[in-house]
């Protein structure tokens, strides 16, 4: 499943290609909040960009060992979300996954916490997440 919200023309914006990570343990989904930049104290899914030569998968598990120094596992794709922000074109592939080792360590956050699917609703979102919490909740 594809979400696209565009409302500019894609081609006249620079492109940015990232991964973000729905880390599942029992009935709950981990989040954070971004310590940085516009969208600073602000609730995302962890993740980051795809550097050339990685699959999608192997920048996630990368990313989230460099963000949070996390093992994760069972990666399952979710669903790809595509956003248009006033200064770049984002494309978001989101999977949903475990943890299998690590131990947490906020480098890029400023919080993070685990959630009930119900409380998804209840925080405030960085814009192009809230495509991901509507993918979750469609799936749940």
């Amino acid at each position: 499943m594809i979400l696209k919200r565009v409302t500019f023309k894609e081609k006249q914006m620079k492109k940015i290609e990232v991964v973000a990570a729905v880390i599942k343990k029992d009935e709950k989904i981990f989040i954070s909040k971004r310590n940085y930049g516009e969208f600073i104290d602000m609730w995302e899914f962890p993740g980051g960009k795809i550097e050339i030569g990685e699959s999608k998968e192997e920048a996630l598990i990368r990313e989230i060992k460099e963000e949070l120094e996390l093992d994760i596992n069972n990666l399952e794709y979710l669903t790809t979300v595509e956003y248009d922000y006033k200064t770049f074109y984002l494309t978001m592939h989101c999977y949903t996954c475990e943890i299998c080792g690590g131990t947490l360590n906020l480098k890029v956050h400023n919080d993070a916490k685990w959630v009930t699917i119900a409380e998804l609703d209840n925080q405030k979102w960085i814009p192009a997440d809230i495509d991901i919490v509507e993918a979750i909740k469609k799936r749940n």
